[in-house]
C-alpha cells in the first residue's frame, strides 16, 4: 500500500482559518471607532466614512480568506496552498475594486479609506499574531501546545 502524498492529503478537524477570520473581524469593534474618529477629527464626516469603509473592506477580505482556505483545507492541500497563494494575489485586486467601487458611488475621502484600511489589515493581523502566539486563543486545539 502506498503512502498518501503530503500534497494530496486531505485536512481534518476545526476550519482554524475560518475561526481566525472570525477573531481578527471581531476585534474590529476596537480598531473602528479609533480610525473613524481620527479621520472625521481629521478629515470630517467624510474621512469618518472613508475609515469606516476602508475597515469594512478589510473585515470583509479576512473573512472571504478564512472561508476559502477553510475549504480547500478540507478539499486537498495542494488546492490549499494554490488557494493561499493565489487568492492573496485576487484578494488584493478585489481590495482595489472595491475601494474604486466605494469611492466612485459615494462621496468618501479617499485618502481616509486607504490609510484606514492598511492600518486596519496590519493592526488586526498582528493583534491576531500576538494572540495566537501567546496562546491567548483555546478553541485553537494547535495554539495551545
Amino acid at each position: 500500500m502506498t503512502e498518501p502524498r503530503p500534497l494530496t492529503t486531505r485536512i481534518e478537524g476545526p476550519d482554524v482559518e475560518a475561526v481566525i477570520a472570525r477573531h481578527m473581524v471581531a476585534r474590529v469593534v476596537w480598531v473602528a471607532p479609533v480610525l473613524v474618529a481620527v479621520f472625521w477629527v481629521i478629515r470630517g464626516s467624510s474621512g469618518g466614512l472613508g475609515a469606516l469603509a476602508g475597515v469594512a473592506i478589510v473585515a470583509g477580505n479576512f473573512l472571504l480568506a478564512g472561508y476559502l482556505l477553510s475549504k480547500t483545507a478540507r478539499i486537498s492541500l495542494g488546492l490549499y496552498h494554490a488557494a493561499a497563494l493565489i487568492g492573496f494575489f485576487l484578494r488584493l485586486g478585489l481590495i482595489a475594486g472595491s475601494m474604486l467601487l466605494v469611492a466612485a458611488v459615494t462621496d468618501v475621502d479617499r485618502p481616509a479609506m486607504a490609510i484606514s484600511a492598511l492600518v486596519g489589515y496590519l493592526v488586526l493581523l498582528t493583534w491576531e499574531t500576538v494572540a495566537v502566539s501567546k496562546g491567548a486563543e483555546k478553541e485553537l486545539e494547535w495554539s495551545s501546545n
